[in-house]
Formats: C-alpha cells, sequence, structure tokens
C-alpha cells in the first residue's frame, strides 16, 4: 500500500485502487475525500432552550476527532440551526439542511413534535435521520421509518422494566398507572401491556390526565388500593404524585419517569422527605453522583469538557448524554470503512453489537440490528434515599415484547 507521503508526491495520477472511494464520495451528498458534512436542528431559543447544549457537545467532539485525524482522513463538519421547538420551523430548516447545505445524514434532532413534523419528508428523501433526542418508543420503528432511529431507552421499555421489578417483588402485583393523555405516556401504558400481557385487564387500574389539568388529585384517589403506582407523565405531575401519595398514606411502590426525576425540579418540590422510596431508572452515569468522582471514565470526559468547552456547566447531564451518543455515532461512521454512503451509514447503524461507552452505567451496552432500531433497552434502577439517587440491583433489560 502506498504511503499518504509517496501519494501526495504522485499529483495528478488518480490511483486505481482510489477511484471507486472517491466516486463514491462524489455521489453521496456531504460526503468528499476530505469531508463528512451533518447536520441537525435543536431548540436553542424557545421554552426548552436548556436542551440546545446537546449541540455543544456534538461540536465539541467533532472538533476533538478532526484534531486526531478525522474518520477516515475526513474531517467532520457538523451544521446545527435553531428550531425554537416549532415543528414548522423544523421542517423549514431540515429542508435546508437536506436540499441546500446537502448533508449526509441528520443527527441528534431534538423533540417528538419536531421529529414528527419532518419523519415523513426525511425518509421519502432516504436520507439517515440517526439517533434522535427523544424517548418514545415509535422511533424505534423500523418497517414505519426505515431511515429513521431513536437512541435512549423508550418509555415503553422503562415501563417494561419497572413491571419486571415490581412482579419479581411479587408476583400477584397489582398495579396502578397514571399516565399523561400523549405518546409519551400511552407508552408506559403499552408497557404494562407488553409484560402482563393478557393479565393486564385484571391487574391494572390506569388513569391519564392532560397537561393543562390544575392537579391530579381525582386519579390519584382513584388508583388507590394497589400494590404499584408508575407514574408515566411529566415533572409536575409526578412532583404532585409523590406528595399526594404521601398525605394519602399509600404504601404503594411508586415508580417514577426517569425524566422527571430532577432532584431540583421534582424531588424538592414534592419534599425530600415525602419521595423516600421512590423508585426512577438510570443508563448514563450522572455527573452529580460522588459515586464517579474517580471514575476513569468521568474523569476523560471532565478533562474532554475543559478542553473543548471550557464555560460549559459539567453538572448537565445533557452534555454527558451528547458526548456519549456522539462518541457512538462515530462508531458508526468508523465501521463504514471507506464505504461512506447513505445506505451504508443506516446500515452500520443497525449493526452496532455490545458497543460500551464509559459514560454508560456498568453493564449497559448499544445493540441494533435491522430489526431493532433500539440502541438502548437496558437500565438500572434506583432509589431516593432523602439525599441523592442510589442505584440497586442489576441491570435490567426491556422484555423486548411489541404488540
Amino acid at each position: 500500500m502506498l504511503s499518504r507521503r509517496t501519494a501526495l508526491a504522485l499529483p495528478g495520477m488518480l490511483l486505481p485502487a482510489l477511484a471507486p472511494r472517491l466516486a463514491r464520495a462524489q455521489e453521496t451528498p456531504g460526503i468528499t475525500a476530505t469531508e463528512i458534512r451533518f447536520g441537525g436542528t435543536t431548540a436553542l431559543s424557545g421554552p426548552v432552550s436548556a436542551l440546545g447544549v446537546q449541540a455543544k457537545a456534538v461540536d465539541a467532539v467533532c472538533r476533538m476527532v478532526n484534531e486526531a485525524g478525522g474518520i477516515a482522513g475526513r474531517r467532520l463538519t457538523f451544521i446545527i440551526y435553531d428550531d425554537g421547538f416549532s415543528p414548522p420551523k423544523t421542517l423549514e430548516q431540515t429542508r435546508r439542511l437536506i436540499e441546500q447545505d446537502r448533508v449526509a445524514f441528520l443527527f441528534n434532532m431534538l423533540g417528538t413534535a419536531p421529529n414528527n413534523a419532518v419523519v415523513r419528508y426525511v425518509n421519502q428523501r432516504q436520507v439517515p435521520h440517526l439517533f434522535l433526542s427523544v424517548n418514545g418508543d415509535k422511533w424505534g420503528d423500523y418497517q414505519a421509518h426505515p431511515w429513521t432511529m431513536g437512541f435512549a431507552p423508550s418509555a415503553r421499555t422503562e415501563a417494561q422494566v419497572f413491571a419486571r421489578h415490581a412482579l419479581a417483588q411479587k408476583a400477584d402485583a397489582r398495579f396502578a398507572l397514571l399516565y399523561q393523555n400523549d405518546d409519551f405516556g400511552r407508552d408506559y401504558l403499552a408497557g404494562l401491556r407488553d409484560v402482563l400481557g393478557a393479565g393486564y385487564d385484571a391487574r391494572v387500574k390506569s388513569a391519564s390526565h392532560e397537561v393543562t389539568d390544575p392537579t391530579v388529585d381525582s386519579q390519584l384517589i382513584a388508583l388507590q388500593g394497589t400494590d404499584v403506582l408508575i407514574s408515566g407523565t411529566t415533572a409536575k405531575f409526578v412532583a404532585m404524585a409523590i406528595r399526594r401519595q404521601h398525605e394519602m398514606g399509600s404504601r404503594a411502590t411508586h415508580y417514577i419517569a426517569s425524566g422527571a426525576s430532577s432532584v431540583s425540579g421534582v424531588i424538592v418540590p414534592a419534599g425530600v422527605e415525602r419521595a423516600v422510596g421512590t423508585i426512577s431508572s438510570a443508563y448514563l452515569k450522572d455527573p452529580n453522583d460522588p459515586a464517579w468522582a474517580e471514575d476513569a471514565g468521568m474523569r476523560a470526559w471532565r478533562a474532554f469538557m475543559a478542553k473543548y468547552l471550557p464555560d460549559a456547566d459539567t453538572k448537565d447531564i445533557y452534555y454527558t448524554y451528547a458526548t456519549m451518543v456522539t462518541e457512538v455515532l462515530m462508531a458508526v461512521l468508523r465501521q463504514c470503512g471507506a464505504e461512506l454512503t447513505r445506505p451504508r451509514i443506516m446500515k452500520e447503524a443497525a449493526n452496532l453489537r455490545d458497543v460500551e461507552h464509559p459514560l454508560l452505567l456498568p453493564g449497559i451496552r448499544v445493540n441494533t440490528s435491522p430489526t431493532d432500531y433500539r440502541p438502548l433497552e437496558q437500565l438500572q434502577l434506583v432509589r431516593w434515599d432523602g439525599r441523592r439517587w442510589q442505584r440497586f440491583g442489576e441491570v435490567i433489560e426491556g422484555s423486548g415484547t411489541r404488540s
């Protein structure tokens, strides 16, 4: 094989071995002999702009990889546009990325409604729409949208894990489900059905609520008398549920959505003592957890942040998440080798085998296949002890059942 120095010493000559690679690069938007261009939209402004910091971490990982020589000798160019979490704006900016910027693929786009606005268009154009920053189970449906893939465990997977743990403690447990009346909340209902099967109707009480409801008191009163309460809803209503369950003297084991387990946003408003014993789930190392203070993976991440994002808040777990998911993307691109085409990128995204990452909890791995577009389906349970969330037990995997 000619060295890079030898190749550069032969200007004007197209080496036969390189011709197929260069031809493919010319055929694929966003891919040249020297560049991989990709992008996405996120909320850099608007009501959920706090989540937009993920884009900064994506860009920082790209800069780090470029300094090390890029991917297959190609530099990474990441283009991000602000959609303000407005679906019409998401569609406008996504069309701009694909039709004007000619990106090879889309990555880490934020939000259910924004991604709903573009998923049909993206799949019609056959552009990889990878590792979305969402948690709905629908984003793992490889048949409905074969060019789209989520990443984090869905609410449906979380419900499966909660149910399996509850049944391990009490085989004949009776369940109550408080859920938000939208796709997110209904994923919890589906996850319980996956595990309980034909026994669902006899063993589950459920009550939904709207995001505009002032309280969920009436729902919680109707759900009393069970062994387990699962709150498949968002922060405001989870805090209400924790407080109300305590006031009613409920003895039900309370499982809450991981997205609503914020200490400052949920536990403190509900009352740190009232929340003792509440269970949630995790898959990522929390930079605020002292258990990881000397962990090698977290030390490396803090060093990365200090170099590439020195002004960022290292207590913000969204930076941790975005760093991890972007480095998994790098693994996908490396698996492509020299064949960086849209079909090959999608093929390798669906060919991740037991990928470990130092920011994932021990035992949790990334796995995909052509018929499994759910990269993470394992979780570890955590319990609030009055001061912090404590991990306990073994890593639990969702049932994998999808009815």
